[in-house]
């Protein structure tokens, strides 16, 4: 079979246009180092200030340690509700599957806004019942990002199961496997890697979730995104160039070892 391979116009071309499409980026990297108190480029002397202030300021650590703690609990619950649903589409095949499918969908395609709406007279609603689920609580704030990112974790399931052949679940059923049996020891197998992509990518969604939150936090439940938020918003802190550039290297980290795992 013939191959095609990118000349070096093309080489050259696709790395102006990353770099170009980069470049935002790594401005961020010499204003993380000025020794200002506002962003700024280094004049001379750089800086490590704004680095120590994220270790040193209390602030920036509760808030991502919060924001890990509702990314864990948000995808757990995303996770759980998307394999829940998605099994049950695909084992049952019920008639009104396209409008079952495409209701979950909603908060995809409704306006964050809307959706923000809606939650906070949700949550503030629960607020006069118990003081764990509601508004400006951590746990409702997971909640609230759950039904945000549980969409994408159905889709990223729902993929993973068309490549699953039907025939072993009809096996599975025919040698008596209860419905428990066949969705945990023979369905769920087949997709695991699909329900890992699903819990990472409701984590994600979560831990860079601001809209939503802005409507149901106050002064209890700030996350780091919307730590960010009033730190741009109040006074343009240096200490959220420094934070970008450390998610920029973790990133740049998690892309290069997936890239590495799947070449070997």
């Amino acid at each position: 079979m013939v191959t095609y391979r990118p000349g070096p116009f093309a080489l050259a071309f696709a790395a102006l246009v990353a770099l170009f499409l980069l470049m935002p980026l790594l401005a961020v990297v010499p204003v993380s180092f000025t020794p200002a108190r506002f962003l700024s480029m280094p004049s001379g002397e750089w800086s490590l200030r704004h680095y120590q202030s994220l270790v040193s300021d209390p602030k920036w650590l509760s808030g991502i340690l919060l924001s890990i703690r509702i990314g864990v609990l948000s995808s757990v619950l995303a996770t759980l509700f998307a394999v829940t649903f998605s099994l049950g589409i695909w084992m049952f095949q019920p008639r009104f599957k396209a409008l079952l499918v495409g209701f979950v969908l909603l908060p995809m395609v409704v306006p964050p806004v809307v959706s923000a709406i809606t939650i906070y007279f949700l949550l503030t609603s629960l607020s006069k019942f118990n003081s764990i689920v509601g508004y400006d609580t951590w746990v409702g704030v997971a909640m609230a990002h759950a039904i945000m990112t549980t969409p994408f974790a159905v889709v990223l399931v729902l993929v993973a199961l068309t490549q699953v052949d039907r025939r072993i679940d009809l096996a599975a059923r025919g040698m008596g496997a209860s419905i428990s049996e066949r969705a945990l020891k023979v369905i769920l197998p087949n997709i695991k890697f699909g329900v890992i992509s699903a819990a990472l990518m409701a984590f994600i969604l979560s831990w860079e979730e601001i809209g939503v939150t802005l409507f149901i936090t106050s002064v209890n439940a700030i996350t780091l995104p919307r730590l960010m938020w009033m730190g741009l918003r109040d006074n343009i802190d240096p200490a959220i160039a420094s934070l970008s550039v450390i998610l920029i290297a973790i990133t740049l980290v998690v892309l290069t070892s997936r890239m590495i795992f799947r070449r070997g």
